[in-house]
């Protein structure tokens, strides 16, 4: 996965394109990860026993990793990732502009 938590992406396909938010959690296994503000749904939730009322509460899903981009730091530019080896070990890079991420 070469997204991390509490990188900026920003969203290119479905009802939320073009929004520009931080990871909250990677999903690995399923190649998805969460974002915060993106990707809601409304979920009406039936009132039980007692006194409880029914409501409606928003729930954020998963957005699929192909579908979001990565805004590199240095140069706000939307990148793709790339890596380095160096003797310290790997390190991802900006494709545009080559600097660490």
């Amino acid at each position: 996965m070469k997204l991390k938590k509490n990188d900026i992406v920003t969203v290119m396909k479905g009802k939320d394109k073009g929004k520009t938010e931080k990871i909250e959690k990677v999903f690995t296994k399923e190649g998805k990860v969460l974002i915060t503000g993106v990707n809601q749904f409304k979920r009406h939730i039936k009132g039980r026993a007692g006194g409880q009322k029914s409501e409606i509460t928003i729930i954020t899903k998963p957005v699929s990793v192909a579908n979001v981009k990565l805004v590199c730091p240095k140069c706000k530019k939307l990148t793709r990732v790339g890596y380095l080896v160096q003797k310290t070990g790997k390190v991802r890079i900006c494709k545009k502009c080559k600097k660490e991420i």
